[in-house]
């Protein structure tokens, strides 16, 4: 069943698992997927979080004891989702020792409220590290302008960081200039660099979501052919652009002092549209020292017929221009695209968010003690 996994694994793609729940850390199934299914590193996301928490499975006695001490509704959810990041970085600590710190990694996001703040940003980052205290974490941080900076300071600091929500090629080198710049002030501080990493989410599927669904509303054959194109056409030229800037002098200087690159992460790998092969965001994303994130049904569909044959990367950058040029000039303004994307990523994770909030307030009320 694993051989396609193992293909993909000795390519230079590191498989990570985009969920996480306490079902699956107290079951042992993370720890069949990373022994059985080349699972190094776990992401999640306040959708995850939302989804995992409202199951109610295995999270009840935590919740009893949260509301027996009448702990405030945020509180409890960082109480609960860091805990469960920190036993799945338990989990994977092998995997971190063996790999130097690369992989073994386990993602956590801050409060996707503060996405338009940077201070704020950059003190619940300082926060969740601490709260969850494990060398494998890694601190979401959406890629929006306040994201930046938030970035900067924060790699600044020595703590290692998952940029997510990267739509657009512009942001994305945006990005890795934050990232540089953050190496740059923690080298200034006298942190050593080796011990600092980071990934950077560049979304896929949500993107020929919404160009497929304009290129419907153009209608013609020639708009028509160009469906399920401009999501691997995007993610590829990332990843020209990765190339271009890691192996820049400014990256050089900072190599030479031990700094690590920063690795394009796809994000958002599950399949939208079921006219699409359920694996083709994983097997034409295929490239040296990348990570692809697959929700478990991605995992199973490429470990069951995934074909795996090389690198499906580098020799497409020609023809991903000339397929994003030719939905532009269609009338499909790839600027909005992008924009669109980023503020609904953003929308989307807040009411996950609120939603966990509102349920987890409920449990909490539910499990009250009764004064005597």
């Amino acid at each position: 069943m694993t051989d396609a996994l193992k293909r993909l694994s000795d390519e230079g793609v590191a498989i990570w698992l985009d969920d996480l729940s306490r079902k699956r850390i107290t079951s042992g199934n993370l720890a069949e997927l990373i022994d059985q299914s080349h699972v190094v590193g776990v992401t999640t996301n306040p959708s995850i979080f939302q989804k995992a928490i409202s199951s109610g499975d295995g999270y009840e006695q935590q919740l009893a004891d949260l509301a027996a001490r009448k702990v405030t509704v945020d509180e409890a959810i960082r109480m609960i989702t860091t805990a469960d990041v920190r036993d799945a970085a338990d989990i994977l600590r092998p995997v971190y020792d063996r790999t130097d710190g690369q992989d073994g990694r386990v993602s956590i996001e801050v409060d996707p409220r503060l996405a338009h703040n940077t201070a704020a940003t950059v003190a619940e980052a300082k926060q969740l590290a601490w709260l969850v205290d494990r060398p494998n974490t890694l601190i979401k941080i959406p890629a929006t302008k306040a994201g930046l900076p938030a970035i900067t300071e924060v790699i600044g600091k020595g703590i290692s960081v998952n940029v997510t929500l990267i739509f657009s090629l512009e942001r994305y080198r945006e990005v890795m200039d934050a990232y540089l710049a953050g190496l740059e002030k923690a080298k200034a501080s006298g942190l050593d660099l080796s011990l600092i990493h980071s990934v950077a989410s560049f979304f896929v599927s949500r993107v020929d979501s919404e160009i497929d669904k304009r290129l419907d509303s153009v209608g013609t054959d020639e708009a028509k052919a160009l469906k399920g194109k401009a999501a691997l056409a995007n993610a590829r030229l990332a990843y020209e652009a990765y190339e271009e800037v890691f192996s820049s002098d400014r990256w050089n200087a900072l190599e030479r002092v031990g700094a690590n690159k920063q690795r394009p992460l796809w994000a958002s790998t599950g399949v939208k549209d079921p006219a699409y092969k359920d694996t083709l965001y994983v097997v034409d994303l295929v490239a040296p020292n990348t990570v692809n994130t697959m929700p478990e049904a991605t995992l199973e569909a490429t470990a069951d017929h995934g074909e795996i044959t090389g690198d499906t990367v580098r020799a497409t950058y020609d023809q991903s221009r000339a397929e994003l040029d030719a939905v532009a000039k269609l009338g499909i303004s790839y600027d909005d695209v992008v924009q669109l994307l980023e503020d609904e990523g953003v929308e989307k994770f807040e009411a996950s968010w609120n939603d966990l909030l509102k349920s987890t307030e409920a449990e909490l009320q539910r499990l009250a003690p009764t004064e005597a």
